[in-house]
């Protein structure tokens, strides 16, 4: 393909930024992809394998790949949920820093501007467990300077690297620093990036009083792919 490939954790951040955008559906693979003129989201799941089998296996490679989606704050400073982190490098559980492509970062940032945002920019840190209460948040902020937390992005950006492609990260903030999330998070969606019902009714049932934490993390969610879609939109009209 050419154009920009968005690639996203979850069906639901994908469904979101496809209605956002007026993205079609697309039928052509087992996994859930949304595309129209140029423009693809795809969902990889949370795990490296299903990113590398669905995120860059075309023949014909994007011209931008873009890892987009919810994030949690961890800098106070990100006090509103939807709010904008364009960030400049993301940290990996082990490795070096990783640099998003620095003319992708640069447009992305005009487009933010266009649409009367100011992003954050400071590094995001990549996870491998849901850093789920303020305390964790902390502690993970004091370790590594990070300002927003996510689980996919440094995995993108280490396989754009190993293919020579130019990437960026979109991000919008779903949980704030202060925030706790539902425990248990990560096991309601599955390797693929679907949403396992069943088992998040069984979770709310056994506690009723998560109810209000999972309700308000949708809609921090909804407001973050807000955020996301602006500035997704605003590169795909002058990229």
């Amino acid at each position: 393909m050419s154009g920009f490939l968005v690639l996203v954790a979850a069906e639901l951040e994908a469904r979101g930024l496809a209605r956002t955008l007026g993205l079609r559906r697309l039928t052509s693979s087992p996994w859930s992809r949304f595309g129209a003129d140029g423009l693809e989201v795809r969902v990889v799941g949370l795990r490296a394998a299903g990113l590398a089998a669905r995120g860059l296996g075309d023949h014909d490679p994007p011209d931008l790949l873009i890892s987009a989606g919810s994030c949690g704050a961890l800098s106070p400073a990100l006090a509103r949920t939807g709010a904008l982190v364009l960030p400049e490098v993301v940290l990996a559980p082990a490795g070096p820093p990783l640099a998003v492509d620095p003319g992708a970062h640069t447009r992305a940032l005009a487009a933010a501007a266009r649409a009367g945002l100011a992003p954050a920019t400071g590094p995001l840190a990549t996870v491998e467990e849901v850093v789920d209460t303020p305390a964790a948040k902390a502690a993970l902020a004091h370790r590594t300077g990070a300002i927003a937390v996510d689980m996919e992005s440094a995995v993108i950006l280490a396989v754009a690297r190993e293919r020579g492609l130019a990437a960026i990260v979109v991000r919008g903030v779903s949980d704030t620093a202060d925030q706790s999330l539902p425990p248990g998070l990560a096991r309601l969606v599955d390797a693929g990036g679907q949403t396992r019902p069943a088992r998040a009714a069984a979770l709310i049932l056994r506690r009723p009083a998560l109810l209000g934490q999972a309700w308000a993390l949708r809609r921090g969610i909804l407001l973050a792919l807000t955020a996301v879609a602006v500035v997704v939109r605003e590169l795909g009209e002058t990229g």
